[in-house]
């Protein structure tokens, strides 16, 4: 059986960030399928969101714009 890959903390905050972000864009409309297609199309631009400080609710507000 494969050994689980371990992800390192800084992969997993992103990841909950991510999911926090996806939440936010389906408040403002998107549907979960939308949020998360549009969050794996644009992970470099949400990568740098995550790294310059942006909350999720920034992220999903400028996503949104």
């Amino acid at each position: 059986m494969a050994k689980k890959e371990e992800l390192d903390e800084e992969t997993l905050a992103f990841i909950h960030w991510c999911i926090e972000v996806e939440k936010f864009l389906v408040a403002g409309g998107a549907t979960v399928k939308q949020a998360q297609e549009h969050i794996e199309e644009q992970v470099e631009w949400f990568t740098d969101q995550f790294y310059d400080g942006l909350t999720p609710e920034e992220a999903a507000k400028e996503a949104l714009a």
